[in-house]
């Protein structure tokens, strides 16, 4: 067994967890439960130069590695057995320029972080919906949130990083410091090297803002879902949210004769001054829910809304698709597999996308489907690994039902498989090709192979 006090990593100031630690157990585990990998060595750093000193100490000994930010990856790339874990956790720095609305946010913070200290001044940049996931894995591997289409995917406000390259380097990446390295970043992944440290653009946002849920009886799902595709279509950017499918919970708000049956919520998160987003909200209530929770809250809480239905621990599997728009038969499907939902902790999300999210140049980052209309999201979690087989089952089932109405494309970050026929199809060809290009000047080793992985061509 590899004891801490043996080993050394050379210019390392951090801190090293080896199998003996007594905080080993903790530092290993991730977001997923069904993830459960034993390093050999997790090191710790404290600062850039640090992890450049773990990765060359991987390189120099052909030690397989793997990076961990917030540990949410569900393919389970922050863990590796037999190898390294290059842990970021410790790099938590946060500096906010109010006056220039910016952040420089180092890798290991997570969003309820960032969200607490933007919003002291009015400001917040599109993050995650769970409020412990990790800023670095979902900015670089697109970045969806309740803010898309007010300000687009978390990578799109991305405007300088900190790299620890292939070759242990340390450089810059914006439009005019390696540029098709900072191009490749936004939604590449961890393909291209070690970020280290982001700087974000930040918007106007709250910090109160109109946001909850609304929950329809399930008999009239498809009528409210219809409904709601027309008013989506049309709104205006300021109002976000989506369509949930799901068994209703034991939540203070929840009627209890719901409860464990299957509901239709929606979703909303209105963004612009209240009375403005009452009025936008305003075409949804008058679909008649039978529980209205949507309210005036701070935007910190309606960044932890969800926290509660999807806790460290739950084994899942999640799929996701674009799609041109939402179609009737994709509705009826989603409907008719939200009958089936085998876990309280399942959810099937039918997401609208436009809005800012639809005017970015398509070549402008590296994520490309920026003309779909919707996305459908097949969130499996449940808790007894029994029950494995059945819930990937359903979610089999509910893959191959909305493939008709669907691009079988998703952004990096949308699936919970590595599975590399899948690849290409985040990306489209020319995206993908270019990426490639990238890969093969930045990393032409392929060193950043654990992950959504882009191999170079060589």
């Amino acid at each position: 067994m590899t004891t801490t006090a043996a080993v050394t990593i050379p210019s390392f100031t951090g801190e090293i967890i080896a199998p003996d630690h007594p905080d080993y157990d903790d530092a290993r585990r991730v977001w997923h439960g069904a993830i459960d990998r034993h390093p050999s060595l997790i090191a710790r750093p404290f600062g850039t130069r640090d992890v450049a000193a773990a990765l060359r100490f991987a390189l120099e000994r052909d030690v397989p590695f793997a990076v961990r930010a917030g540990g949410h990856s569900l393919a389970g790339f922050s863990a590796i057995d037999d190898g390294l874990v290059i842990d970021l956790r410790g790099l938590r720095r946060i500096d906010i320029d109010p006056g220039a609305r910016r952040a420089r946010v180092g890798a290991g913070v997570v969003w309820a972080e960032l969200d607490a200290a933007t919003q002291e001044h009015g400001l917040a940049v599109t993050g995650g919906r769970i409020s412990d996931t990790g800023v670095a894995g979902l900015a670089l591997g697109s970045g969806s949130g309740w803010l898309e289409r007010r300000h687009g995917l978390t990578t799109d406000s991305l405007r300088r990083a900190t790299v620890v390259t292939a070759s242990g380097d340390v450089v810059h990446a914006s439009e005019s410091e390696n540029p098709d390295l900072f191009w490749a970043l936004r939604g590449g992944g961890g393909n291209f090297g070690i970020v280290t440290e982001f700087e974000f653009e930040l918007h106007r946002v709250g910090p109160t803002v109109l946001g909850g849920p609304l929950l329809f009886d399930y008999e009239r799902a498809g009528e409210v879902l219809r409904a709601y595709r027309e008013i989506m279509e049309v709104a205006d950017d300021d109002l976000g949210g989506c369509a949930v499918i799901h068994l209703a919970p034991p939540a203070p708000f929840v009627p209890p004769e719901l409860v464990g049956r299957p509901v239709l919520g929606i979703m909303v998160a209105a963004f612009a001054d209240l009375n403005r987003s009452a009025e936008l909200v305003a075409p949804i209530r008058a679909l008649g829910p039978l529980v209205d929770a949507a309210a005036p809250i701070p935007y910190t809480q309606l960044q932890q809304l969800i926290d509660e239905g999807s806790p460290a621990g739950l084994h899942g599997q999640f799929e996701a698709a674009f799609m041109d728009g939402l179609s009737d038969g994709a509705i009826d499907t989603a409907l008719d597999m939200g009958r089936a939902i085998q876990s309280p902790f399942t959810e099937i999300l039918i997401q609208p996308l436009g809005g800012a999210y639809g005017r970015v140049d398509p070549h402008a980052t590296a994520l490309a489907h920026r003309d779909a209309g919707w996305m459908y999201h097949a969130l499996g979690q449940w808790i007894d690994p029994s029950d494995t087989p059945r819930n990937r089952a359903w979610t089999a089932d509910l893959v191959a039902g909305m493939a008709p109405y669907s691009r079988r494309a998703s952004h990096p970050n949308h699936v919970s498989t590595d599975r590399q026929e899948r690849v290409r199809s985040f990306y489209g060809d020319e995206i993908y090709d270019r990426l490639v290009a990238i890969k093969d000047r930045w990393d032409p080793g392929n060193v950043f192979c654990h992950n959504q992985n882009i191999r170079p061509s060589k």
